[in-house]
Parts: C-alpha cells; sequence; structure tokens
C-alpha cells in the first residue's frame, strides 16, 4: 500500500499547519515541513513544540528565505525532500502541498489510487511549443539572467532585463535539456525522487542555470522529471485541484464548496481560504475516514464560474461614462422580460409582438445566436453589446422607428436592469417565475455545460439543490432591488389572474391581456 510523504512548503498560520500536518500523519502517512525563514521565529517554535512527539513530521534542516519567482522556491522544496527521504525509508509517493491545500478524498482512496498505477504525476509540458504560459515574458524566462525579485525590487528587475536585452547578454539552455512547464503541485515516485537528487549532485550547470531563471518552480522539477523517467511512466497532470480567475490569480474556496471540491477528479485542492475553518474540518474529516466511493466529474470550473459570476462577459468592464450619461429617449417604452426559462420568455414576446403590434427582440445580452440587425458592428459579440448596452438599444429603437421596444433577460442581468431603470425612458420589468422540477435543473445543467453524457447521477444529484437555491436567489435579488416598475406573472396562477397582470404591464385592455395569459403553453417544458 502507497505511503505518502508530503513536502509541505509554508510561511505563516502555524496553528493551521499543526493540525494539517497532524491529519495527514494520522493515517500513517508522512510530512516534511519546510517553514520560511521569513516568518516569525516564535510561529516556527510552536510549529516544531506541537509537532515534537509526531513520527511522522521532519523538518527541513536547513529554512531559507523564500520569494515568489525565486529559486529559493525550490531549494526549499529540495531542502524538505532531502529530509523526507532521510526520515521516511517506507515512503513509496512524496506529493508537493502548501498550507492552503487542503485533501478532498480519502486516505484510503489517494493510497488506492496510487497503487493502481506505477506513474508520476506532473504537469510537464514542452516549454516553446505549449501555451502553458498566456501572457507576459516566455524565452525571456530562460535567456536572461534574473538577479533580482520582480515583486520586491521592479525596478532593478526590470532594469537588468533591459540591460542584458540591449547589449545582446543571452545565454543557452544547456545543450542535453529539453525544458519543460508545469504546475509546481506534483506527486512522484520514490525512485524519481532520488533520480531527481542524484541529480542535482551530478549537473551543477543546470542547477546554475535555473538558479536565475524567472519562475523556476514552473520549469525545474518539470524538466528533470521528464529528462530522466520514460514518457510512458508520466501522466502529465496535477493531482491537486486549482483554478484561476480572468485575472490570472488563484481562486480560493470556501465553506459552502465542499460538494463542488470532492466531485473533482483529484486528491488535494487549493486555495482554501484560511477563514473557511469549517470547509477544512471537513476534509480533514474525510480524509480520516474510510469512505472509498467518490462519483467523479471534470465540471469543476464551470460549476464555479456558475456560481460565482458568474463570469459573465461585460462585467469585467466599468460601464463607459458616455454611456451613463446617455438615454434610450424620454419617450420611449422599454419592456423587458425577465424569466431563466428562455423558451417561456421568447414565447410571450411572440405572443405580445402579434397582439400588439410592438416590436421584440430576444436575449440579446445572453444568448450569442440572437438574431440582431446589423448596427455598424456594435452588435457583432456579446462584449460589445454588453458594454455599450445603451447605444445598442437605442440604435434598435432608431432602426426599427418604434417608440416602444420589447426584450428578453436572465434574470443573473441584475446590473443591466438597473442601468435600464434608471434611464429616463420608461423602462418596466415583467419577471416570469417559473417552477423548477429535477428534469429542468438537469436538463439545465447540461445546456449551459456544467454537465455532460459522462457526468455521473450522483454528482448530478447534489448539484440541483446549488442550481435551484441559484434560481431562488436571483429572484430574491430582484425583489430587493425595489424596481418602481416591477410585475411578476407566475406560473400556477389563474389566467384571469395573470391576464390583470399583463393588462396592468404594457398597458392594454383587461381582455387582450388575459388573451396574452392563455398564449399555448406559455409555461411548458
Amino acid at each position: 500500500m502507497a505511503k505518502i510523504a508530503f513536502i509541505l512548503l509554508c510561511h505563516k498560520d502555524a496553528p493551521s499547519i499543526i493540525r494539517q500536518a497532524e491529519r495527514l500523519t494520522a493515517t500513517g502517512d508522512y510530512v516534511s515541513i519546510h517553514f520560511d525563514a521569513n516568518a516569525k521565529p516564535a510561529d516556527f517554535a510552536a510549529l516544531q513544540e506541537a509537532l515534537k512527539d509526531n513520527a511522522g513530521v521532519t523538518f527541513a534542516k536547513k529554512r531559507i528565505k523564500c520569494g515568489w519567482g525565486e529559486w529559493s522556491l525550490c531549494q526549499a522544496t529540495l531542502h524538505a525532500i532531502e529530509a523526507a527521504v532521510e526520515a521516511f525509508p517506507k515512503a513509496s509517493h512524496f506529493y508537493m502541498l502548501s498550507g492552503d491545500c487542503a485533501a478532498v478524498k480519502s486516505a484510503d482512496y489517494a493510497h488506492r489510487f496510487l497503487d493502481d498505477r506505477d506513474m508520476d504525476y506532473v504537469e510537464s509540458f514542452d516549454f516553446f511549443n505549449s501555451d502553458w504560459i498566456k501572457t507576459g515574458f516566455k524565452g525571456e524566462r530562460l535567456f536572461y539572467r534574473h538577479f533580482f525579485n520582480e515583486r520586491n525590487h521592479k525596478k532593478l528587475f526590470y532594469a537588468s532585463f533591459h540591460l542584458q536585452r540591449k547589449f545582446r547578454l543571452e545565454r543557452k539552455i544547456p545543450d542535453d535539456i529539453q525544458v519543460m512547464i508545469g504546475s509546481q503541485w506534483w506527486c512522484l515516485r520514490r525512485s524519481t525522487i532520488l533520480s531527481i537528487l542524484d541529480f542535482c549532485r551530478q549537473r551543477p550547470d543546470v542547477i546554475r542555470f535555473f538558479k536565475t531563471t524567472w519562475i523556476p518552480d514552473e520549469t525545474f522539477f518539470q524538466t528533470l522529471v521528464r529528462h530522466l523517467v520514460p514518457s510512458r511512466e508520466i501522466e502529465s497532470r496535477t493531482l491537486t485541484f486549482k483554478m484561476f480567475s480572468d485575472y490570472g490569480m488563484p481562486v480560493t474556496f470556501y465553506n459552502d464548496q465542499y460538494d463542488l471540491l470532492i466531485s473533482q477528479d483529484y486528491l488535494f485542492a487549493r486555495k482554501i481560504s484560511a477563514e473557511a475553518t469549517l470547509l477544512k474540518d471537513r476534509l480533514g474529516a474525510l480524509w480520516n475516514s474510510d469512505r472509498k466511493d467518490f462519483a467523479t466529474s471534470k465540471e469543476g470550473p464551470k460549476l464555479h464560474a456558475f456560481l460565482t459570476g458568474r463570469g459573465r462577459v461585460g462585467k469585467r468592464f466599468g460601464t463607459r461614462f458616455w454611456e451613463r450619461e446617455s438615454t434610450l429617449g424620454a419617450d420611449r417604452d422599454l419592456y423587458m422580460l425577465v424569466c431563466k426559462k428562455w423558451h417561456v420568455a421568447k414565447r410571450l414576446l411572440k405572443a405580445s409582438s402579434e397582439k400588439l403590434d410592438v416590436r421584440g427582440i430576444e436575449y440579446l445580452f445572453d444568448e450569442e445566436g440572437c438574431r440582431v440587425p446589423h448596427l455598424g458592428g456594435i452588435e457583432r459579440t456579446m462584449e460589445k453589446r454588453n458594454r455599450h448596452r445603451r447605444a445598442l438599444v437605442r440604435m434598435l429603437f432608431d432602426y426599427y422607428g418604434t417608440e416602444q421596444l420589447v426584450i428578453c433577460l436572465d434574470p443573473a442581468n441584475l446590473d443591466l436592469m438597473r442601468d435600464f431603470m434608471s434611464d429616463r425612458a420608461n423602462a418596466r420589468i415583467l419577471e416570469l417565475q417559473c417552477n423548477f422540477d429535477d428534469q429542468y435543473l438537469v436538463g439545465h445543467a447540461h445546456r449551459v455545460g456544467l454537465a455532460t453524457d459522462d457526468t455521473p447521477g450522483e454528482v448530478l444529484q447534489r448539484m440541483l439543490p446549488t442550481l435551484r437555491h441559484e434560481f431562488l436567489d436571483e429572484q430574491l435579488e430582484i425583489r430587493e432591488a425595489e424596481f418602481k416598475q416591477h410585475w411578476r406573472l407566475r406560473e400556477g396562477k389563474s389566467d384571469e389572474e395573470n391576464g390583470a397582470v399583463l393588462a396592468d404591464f404594457f398597458g392594454i385592455d383587461q381582455d387582450v391581456g388575459r388573451e396574452l395569459a392563455q398564449t399555448q403553453h406559455l409555461f411548458a417544458d
């Protein structure tokens, strides 16, 4: 049975590190800790005192000060590895962790997972031919020497770089090395770790090279593993679930994301919020449990984006000042049909367009394929539509030569509703409140990419309450916005009741309102 030596790099929160080490070693595994020399001596002393009697814990014999993007992170890792190799001869695997990581499976599951395949798990992609680096320096990381910390000494960092580039002081990569790149969160077999330590002793030229590269923790171990181990014994993936925001910052997980985390096809996750003590306790208990059955999927990033925002196009950019000050026109009527079930709003839009002779357009701010007339290019992408929302709607009024326009909106577009409701035009909202059964929610999860045909039923069932809560929460946010001109049409109400709402919303006769409420299959799925 596999036994794991966790290589734990940390720099703060000694009490949390103590609990983490105790949980990981309670199952017969090991922990080797490098506690950053930048940290308070009292914190390190407390760490040593609390764990001194734990035979499954050791400390790096040498502590160094670590800096982001520096070789010091690799050196600290090597110090912790050396201590682990010496202290734990029975360790079969070495797993890189930080103090922000937590298990998302049980130890029993992790041991069996590692036993099933004799592999090293490390992201290891060709540095130059892959698209792992999205922006910023690429070849410059390697060809130039980086002596200064970019975050602490920005001016010196870039002055040194520009000087080397000006005088063409590029250097060569060692001839027999193919530089690879990937996440620093790896899990390697003992044989691989021993080969790496031997290589470091035999090839000081390679160590010198990496010592002055930029962000070597993304290239050093990734390169050496690929150099020393046959490709058939490497799976180019990390076993640690992680995500990054649109701005390249690590996504942080909180107490309410337990189900999301344990459903992912990984053994650990990062970053767990320091305040998420309940989540840490639940995941710690999971690691020490005997649970073996986990329904896993790969929809974590999609579900997280759905739950948090929300990654909706347009929200990354503030509204331009000239858009805030523009108006749709004081004499114009903008009717917004707000509904999560898009087909329901579309049916009402079609019926009202026919019966009331008003112009309507469907989910132009939510649906890429929505048919929008040519307006000079502003309509071409979702990003442009959302960024120039008032200008777009004003141009639609002009294009159709009308003073009344009906549009459909998803309830998630609250910021867009606020914008239009603050306009001098006569803007009004009709919220179509539908019922959401499990069948609809499952279909919705597939339609928006939260689930696939391969998603296990157990994962789907855990997802449904979250989706239902999200829909209800959107309704609550709209209600709490307290829009003055806000009507609600409810599934299950009589045609008479809904007809009265429609009559008031559109300013039409009660009979016509009732006819609209009787639109065939209005709320049907």
